[in-house]
């Protein structure tokens, strides 16, 4: 099945079964069809489950707006979750289908439609928990699940994909207006090739997508003085930020984001809910020239871009990668492990993606 094909039926399940109609509980099934000679072919594997393995039903969380949601993030669980995800995991190596499981279960036990889209070399794990009035437009969030050889991926990017499934998670039951796409994106370490293709496969099928978060690397954190570097020409191009970092020493203890400038309204919730959890943000709302400016490059290194190329809107959050944590791509020698992230960081990360994507939603 194409991909353009595999999202038109995430639609048609949308629009016709909630995360726990009955009807929904068929077993597995996996459906092929031949492509044009220009056209990878594209298998999709469909997985629904409403229980998890224990028999109990999905676990819920009793908040009524996107700020007491921030009390739902169980960190016991993200802490697990990163463990597990955090071992080397090449495309193709066990541990990389170990991690593709993982989401794919995961999503199917929390009630999700889920989806395995086989692109032609790698594989994008999606679940869809439908809306109600705005059904046809969807909010997505991501992590990408792979990794270079060599090295583990804690912070990147473990970190992200702990904080996508704890999403999940806490909005499975929760009723809102727009569709929730969960997404698993494979090869970004090889060029943002998984999330280039769910990017296309939108404009493709033409489904409207009101955002999309990509989560990437947000675990690394410190609070000592002078930590954080700055890309050259960074003053120029953002001297407001700038001068905020100068006042802080230069530390590198903030939250990164950066948008379209159509997303700017979220940002500013953004920004709001981490106010109240005591996290520093610096973000950004770029224009479409400065979306896919050269001088630019570095805030273009995750799958969001992917979705700024076909003028999607798209939010990145990050905590700057190699700009504070020597161990990106351990680049300074040592291992990309657990030990290293901040957990206090990454939780406050997760709970303010948790609560902007509700906003996003439209709860």
């Amino acid at each position: 099945m194409r991909w353009t094909t595999a999202v038109t039926l995430l639609a048609t399940l949308a629009a016709c079964k909630g995360p726990n109609d009955p009807s929904a509980d068929a077993s597995e099934s996996s459906t092929t069809a031949a492509t044009s000679d220009d056209q990878p072919e594209t298998e999709t594997e469909t997985e629904t489950e409403t229980e998890t393995e224990t028999g109990e039903d999905p676990p819920d969380c009793p908040a009524q707006t996107p700020a007491e949601l921030m009390d739902c993030v169980d960190q016991e669980r993200f802490e697990a979750d990163l463990e597990f995800v955090s071992e080397m995991r090449v495309p193709g190596s066990d541990h990389w289908q170990a991690v593709q499981d993982l989401c794919a279960d995961r999503l199917a036990e929390l009630g999700y439609q889920v989806m395995r889209e086989n692109y032609g070399t790698g594989i994008n794990v999606v679940g869809l928990r439908p809306g109600t009035d705005l059904a046809d437009e969807w909010v997505v969030v991501g992590g990408h699940y792979d990794h270079i050889p060599d090295c583990s991926g804690a912070d990147d990017n473990g970190t992200g994909v702990a904080a996508t499934l704890e999403v999940a998670r806490i909005l499975a039951d929760l009723p809102t207006s727009r569709t929730l796409a969960i997404t698993c994106w494979d090869e970004e370490e090889l060029g943002l090739i998984g999330s280039a293709a769910q990017a296309q496969a939108f404009i493709d099928s033409g489904q409207a997508i009101a955002g999309v978060f990509s989560l990437d690397s947000i675990g690394a954190a410190s609070s000592e003085p002078n930590s954080q570097v700055v890309p050259e020409g960074f003053d120029l191009l953002f001297p407001e930020q700038y001068g905020e970092l100068e006042a802080n020493e230069f530390r590198s203890d903030f939250l990164l984001w950066v948008s379209d400038d159509t997303m700017l309204p979220i940002g500013a919730s953004l920004d709001g809910f981490a106010d109240s959890v005591g996290l520093w943000t610096l973000g950004a709302g770029l224009d479409d020239v400065l979306k896919t400016a050269p001088l630019l490059a570095d805030l273009r290194r995750s799958d969001h871009a992917s979705f700024w190329d076909v003028d999607i809107p798209a939010m990145f959050l990050n905590d700057t990668g190699e700009f504070r944590y020597g161990e990106y791509h351990c680049q300074s020698g040592q291992d990309d492990t657990v030990d290293r992230v901040n957990i206090e960081f990454v939780i406050k990360v997760t709970k303010v993606a948790l609560a902007s994507t509700a906003v996003a939603l439209g709860m």
